[in-house]
């Protein structure tokens, strides 16, 4: 038996924003890696490992047995937090989805707001729509940590109910200012992904996407600002 799992940065970041001590539900849990290396580490006491579909939870399973944490650990065969009783978390995490995604599965339990249950989300497209919603919905972003993956830089928030100060469109995109230290590289990511979008609408026929186009340039402005900002930091 096995007693350690090394998590990807992905993974290891999400988790080490889990609280210490806290009940976890990890919702779209796949191979349950993420509850199952806290167990074993012994940063958690109990994991509720939740999918929408039977293959992943068959998976998760099976980790939890080869690392004989079987015990610690519940599984739900459920969408989203539908299939978790509010007095049965202390802390939500939802990662390896899409913002929109999250942002429904938050939507269809108020209670987690209501019960202020920290969250660690970890959305894989559409993050200005996520951090919208949270802003609008009664969600305070406390922490945003970044991780690389190869040529891939991922962004985990950990939140909490409360306010988000109203965004720019760039901070929609991008978060608000921080020193970690992938935040030059994200940033230039970023302003490449607008670059392409907005060629790409520049060629649409009769103006259609101008507004949109509009929009974009905007935000690729905000960005360029915040790199500027990020340099200046790193002399």
């Amino acid at each position: 038996m096995r007693h350690t799992i090394e998590l990807t940065p992905r993974l290891r970041t999400a988790a080490d924003l889990v609280p210490a001590g806290a009940r976890l539900a990890d919702i779209g849990t796949d191979h349950a890696y993420l509850p199952a290396a806290l167990l074993l580490e012994g940063k958690i006491p109990y994991a509720i490992a939740a999918d929408l579909r039977q293959g992943p939870l068959l998976r998760a399973k099976e980790t939890a047995k080869q690392y004989g944490c079987r015990d610690k650990m519940a599984f739900r065969l459920c969408d989203g937090l539908r299939g978790i009783r509010p007095e049965e978390t202390d802390a939500i995490v939802i990662a390896g989805m899409g913002g929109e995604t999250i942002a429904q599965i938050l939507a269809a339990a108020s209670w987690v707001r209501e019960r202020n249950v920290p969250l660690v989300l970890q959305p894989m497209s559409s993050l200005p729509d996520l951090r919208e919603w949270l802003q609008k919905n009664g969600y305070a972003i406390l922490e945003e940590r970044l991780a690389r993956e190869e040529e891939t830089i991922y962004v985990v928030l950990f939140v909490r109910a409360g306010e988000t100060p109203p965004m720019t469109a760039a901070e929609l995109w991008a978060g608000r200012q921080s020193r970690d230290g992938l935040r030059g590289a994200y940033l230039e990511g970023l302003v490449h992904k607008l670059d392409r979008a907005i060629a790409g609408l520049a060629l649409a026929r009769e103006g259609r996407g101008e507004v949109r186009k509009q929009e974009l340039e905007q935000v690729r402005e905000g960005l360029l600002e915040m790199k500027k900002e990020w340099d200046a930091w790193q002399r």
